[in-house]
């Protein structure tokens, strides 16, 4: 046993420094304990409950914690810190939607392995897609192999689950060229007509097109610079926008004008100009947003809320204008499936790939980060025109 500056025996794991400082270390279960005070009453104190919670280890001291706790500070701790802020609440929607919803009261120690592949059977039996059940699973994997790392649990439960590859929601949404032209003419006397023109002609997302100011508009260059994201987020009843970076790295990209691009883009500017000079200070959009391309009537931001809403719209029109043509014609009406604006999204990238575009140059355009996302677009595009193609043999045969 060690002795103190008086020669007086210190109890044992404790010394007392040149200072006058008392320290006390120990190693216990491979975790190491170094302790200082002044005071050695309260040293020990200290070092006996630290001694006491290394032997029962972590596991111990979250011997009861469920499946949802334990996402909660998992999640705080090593995902809030790396990731955007617009993206917290969409990944834990995703988790308490799915695993958090089906297994979330669960102690983590308690999981097994049948417990994670019955949340998956259930969830595709709900109908999930194939690929918000393994970004579900991968999430609770990264969970809970944490949990592993932390001593809470001996093996993570999340490995060799059977997920199914094929897409068991409903296929992407793609419009035929008579469609678009369809939709198009519908639109032509609407307010939104040039920014679904712009979304037809660029493959933009939604919140692309939102974020799309005219400093990103070089007409001199014939092109628009992908440089922000217009978010726009329901938290407990309360909406929050804002202007953000795009979706990933690859986001950040030139799009060349292409077809009637620069017309609609002149056409924007034009009815923009006329707007503000007509509501004066009741326009809306001010600061960060006082420079955004689209806007709506009252010159506020267009959402992604707002633009699902006219897609809406131009697909009732559509239909309701053909219920009444097939009356008057005597036939049965033909149903215009319901377009939201990620389905313009696919189309644009589809138009590209029958005009024989090089899929890493579509991949670029549509500034996705993984080539296999461009290339599932592609396939789906050629699997329609094969069948459209075999079609034509029909007589021949």
């Amino acid at each position: 046993m060690s002795k103190d500056l008086k020669g007086r025996t210190l109890p044992k794991g404790i010394y007392q420094r040149k200072d006058g400082r008392y320290e006390a270390r120990a190693i216990i279960k491979g975790n190491k304990i170094q302790l200082y005070n002044t005071n050695l009453k309260k040293l020990e104190k200290e070092f006996k409950k630290a001694k006491e919670e290394a032997e029962q280890g972590l596991s111990q001291k979250y011997a009861s914690i469920t499946l949802n706790e334990w996402f909660e500070l998992w999640f705080q701790k090593y995902k809030v810190p790396r990731i955007k802020v617009t993206s917290i609440n969409p990944m834990k929607t995703k988790y308490y939607t799915t695993f958090g919803r089906l297994l979330g009261d669960v102690r983590v120690r308690d999981i097994l392995n049948m417990d994670i592949q019955d949340a998956i059977n259930q969830l595709q039996e709900e109908g999930r897609a194939a690929s918000s059940m393994r970004e579900a699973l991968g999430r609770v994997r990264e969970c809970l192999e944490s949990a592993k790392n932390n001593k809470l649990i001996s093996e993570n439960p999340c490995f060799d689950i059977i997920v199914p590859w094929e897409n068991t929601g409903k296929e992407r949404r793609f419009l035929t060229q008579e469609e678009q032209t369809t939709f198009l003419k519908t639109v032509e006397n609407s307010w939104y007509k040039e920014m679904f023109y712009i979304m037809f002609l660029t493959g933009l997302r939604v919140g692309e097109v939102g974020g799309l100011k005219w400093e990103d508009v070089d007409f001199k260059g014939k092109c628009i610079h992908v440089n922000r994201s217009l978010s726009c987020e329901y938290h407990e009843g309360v909406k929050t926008l804002r202007l953000t970076t795009p979706k990933t790295h690859n986001s950040y990209r030139k799009i060349p004008f292409m077809g009637e691009a620069e017309e609609m883009l002149l056409s924007q500017k034009n009815k923009q100009r006329k707007l503000k000079e007509s509501l004066g200070n009741r326009y809306r959009s001010e600061g960060e947003y006082e420079d955004l391309v689209f806007v709506t009537t009252m010159g506020s931001p267009v959402t992604r809320y707002i633009a699902e809403k006219e897609c809406s719209k131009v697909v009732k029109a559509i239909n309701e204008e053909e219920a009444y043509l097939s009356v008057r014609e005597g036939r049965k009406p033909v149903v215009f499936e319901k377009v939201y604006p990620h389905a313009i999204r696919h189309t644009f990238c589809s138009r590209c790939f029958q005009l024989g575009m090089n899929p890493k140059v579509v991949q670029k355009l549509m500034g996705h980060q993984h080539y296999s996302t461009t290339m599932d677009i592609y396939t789906h595009v050629m699997e329609d025109d094969l069948t459209e193609e075999t079609c034509k043999m029909k007589s021949a045969i």
